[in-house]
C-alpha cells in the first residue's frame, strides 16, 4: 500500500463499500494538488500585477486573457495526474487515465503554442496603422505575420495530432508498418497531394518575396481590386464592386499581373480630352493647373497637358496629373475630364471635333446626293 492508502478509513463507516475507500486517498490526493496549484496561480499573478503595475495595463489584460483559460485546464490535468504516482488503483485504470491525460496535456500545450502565437502577431501589428496614406510598410508586415502564422499553427496542429497518437502503441506498430510497405501507395498519395503541398509552398514563398501585400491594388483577371485576405493556398481579392475574386496563391507565382502599390501607393492618373485643331492648348494648361489647384484630390507632384495625337478629325490631349493612391486618383481623373469639358463647352465651343465636307461644284448638283 502507498502513502495515502496507510489513513487508517476502515475505522470510519459512512455506508460505502471497500471498493468506494479506494478512491477516497485518490480524490484527497486530487483536492491537495488541485488547491496547491492554484494558490501558486493565485501568487503567480499577483507577482505579475505588481511587477507590470506601472506598464501598458491594456497589454496586460490582453496576457493574463490569452492564457488563463488554458492555465486552469493544464492544472486540472496536473492535479488529475500527480495523485497517480502515490495512489493505488487499478493498472488498466491506471494506464487509460495516464493516456487520456497525455493527450489532453498535449491539447492544452498545442494550445497555449497556438495563443502565443497570436498573441505575439498581435503586438508586432499593433504598431503599424493600415489606414495611413503611405502604408506600405504596414502592409508589408501584415502579409508577413499574416501568413507566418498560419504556417506556424498549421505546423503546431500537425505535431500535436502526431504525438497524441504516437500514445498509442498500436498506432505506432500500424505506423511502422505503412512505413515499410509504402511503396506503390505512397506515389499515390504524393501525386494527390502535390497541388495542395504546391499551394501552401507558393504561400510560403509570397510571405517572403511579397509580389502581393495586404491591401495591396491590383488587377487580375481583368478586375480591379484590393488584396483583401492573403491565406496559405488562396488569395482573397475585393474587387471594386464588392465582390470578391477567390484565386490560388500559386496564381501570383506562375501569372503575370498589375500591382499599383508595389513600392508606393503614390499614382498617376490620365484624362484623354478630344478637340478640333483649332483648339489653344496654352489655355488648356492654364485650365489644367487651376482644376487641380482647386481640389485636395491633387498631391501636387505632377501636372502636364501634353498633345498625344493628331487624327484626321480630331487633336487627343492628355491631362497626367497624382494622387496619393488610387482610389483618390479615379476621383481626380474623373473631377479634372469633367471640369475641362465644361471649359472646352463654355469657352470653345467651335473646337468640339466635327468631321468637315468640302464640296466642288454647283449647289444645284447636290440634288443628286442621297444621305
Amino acid at each position: 500500500m502507498k502513502i495515502l492508502n496507510l489513513i487508517s478509513l476502515q475505522k470510519l463507516n459512512f455506508g460505502l463499500s471497500s471498493k468506494d475507500y479506494e478512491w477516497v486517498p485518490y480524490l484527497t490526493g486530487f483536492a491537495i494538488t488541485f488547491l496547491i496549484l492554484l494558490a501558486i496561480i493565485f501568487i503567480a499573478n499577483k507577482i505579475i500585477q505588481r511587477v507590470t503595475k506601472h506598464s501598458d495595463s491594456f497589454v496586460t489584460g490582453k496576457l493574463l486573457s490569452s492564457i488563463k483559460v488554458p492555465v486552469v485546464l493544464l492544472i486540472g490535468v496536473i492535479a488529475l495526474w500527480v495523485p497517480l504516482s502515490y495512489v493505488e488503483i487499478p493498472q488498466t485504470l491506471e494506464e487509460s487515465a495516464k493516456k487520456i491525460l497525455s493527450i489532453l496535456m498535449i491539447a492544452i500545450f498545442s494550445w497555449m503554442a497556438i495563443s502565443a502565437v497570436k498573441l505575439i502577431k498581435y503586438f508586432v501589428l499593433k504598431k503599424y496603422d493600415l489606414k495611413q496614406k503611405d502604408n506600405l510598410k504596414a502592409r508589408k508586415i501584415y502579409t508577413q505575420f499574416r501568413i507566418i502564422e498560419r504556417v506556424l499553427i498549421f505546423i503546431i496542429l500537425i505535431i500535436g495530432v502526431a504525438l497524441a497518437l504516437m500514445t498509442f502503441s498500436e498506432i505506432k506498430k500500424i505506423g511502422l508498418s505503412l512505413i515499410t510497405s509504402a511503396g506503390i501507395g505512397g506515389i499515390i498519395i504524393g501525386l494527390a497531394a502535390q497541388k495542395v503541398l504546391g499551394g501552401i509552398l507558393a504561400g510560403i514563398q509570397i510571405a517572403i518575396s511579397q509580389p502581393i501585400r495586404i491591401d495591396d491594388v491590383v488587377v487580375v483577371e481583368g478586375e480591379w481590386g484590393r488584396i483583401e485576405e492573403i491565406n496559405l493556398t488562396y488569395v482573397v481579392v475585393n474587387i471594386w464592386d464588392e465582390r470578391r475574386l477567390v484565386l490560388p496563391t500559386t496564381y501570383f507565382i506562375e501569372k503575370p499581373f498589375q500591382n499599383w502599390t508595389r513600392t508606393t501607393s503614390q499614382l498617376l492618373g490620365t484624362v484623354f480630352i478630344y478637340t478640333d485643331y483649332n483648339v489653344p492648348f496654352d489655355e488648356f494648361r492654364k485650365e489644367l493647373t487651376r482644376v487641380l489647384k482647386s481640389t485636395d484630390l491633387w498631391d501636387g507632384r505632377v501636372n502636364v497637358l501634353q498633345v498625344t495625337e493628331a487624327k484626321e478629325g480630331s487633336v487627343e490631349m492628355r491631362a497626367l496629373m497624382s494622387a496619393v493612391d488610387s482610389p483618390t486618383a479615379w476621383d481626380l481623373r474623373v473631377y479634372v475630364r469633367e471640369q475641362l469639358i465644361k471649359f472646352l463647352q463654355s469657352n470653345y465651343p467651335k473646337s468640339l471635333p466635327r468631321s468637315r465636307i468640302e464640296i466642288n461644284g454647283k449647289i444645284d448638283d447636290l440634288k443628286d446626293i442621297k444621305v
